[in-house]
């Protein structure tokens, strides 16, 4: 099994916004992984997947995991998410100052 970087960059986020990491359309498994190196005490910070299950149909949410306050383990990577007809990725902090996230979305084929 190959795998590759698909999409890339730094989010920062604003208190309360769902921030859109990546929205791919097409057929893949991907996998999230985001640094949570500058998260402190009082922040919160919610990673969202959603996945569209049928062709020409609505994103629904498939997971959500939330990060509360400084981390042991910086590193955050999501199981492999099967994406038959694409998906998106999202980040939102919902509790204290707006820290900057570097994140990437990584295809396995």
């Amino acid at each position: 099994m190959a795998h590759a970087v698909e999409s890339s960059g730094t989010q920062t986020a604003t208190i309360g916004t769902e921030h859109t990491l990546a929205t791919p359309a097409t057929l893949n498994t991907r996998v999230l992984s985001v640094d949570l190196t500058n998260m402190a005490i009082g922040d919160v910070v919610e990673l969202r997947i959603y996945v569209k299950v049928a062709s020409g149909g609505s994103q629904v949410l498939y997971t959500v995991a939330t990060y509360a306050h400084t981390q042991i383990e910086d590193a955050v990577i999501s199981v492999p998410v099967p994406m038959p007809y694409g998906g998106q990725f999202t980040l939102k902090q919902t509790a204290g100052t707006g820290r900057s996230f570097d994140w990437n979305i990584q295809t396995l084929e």
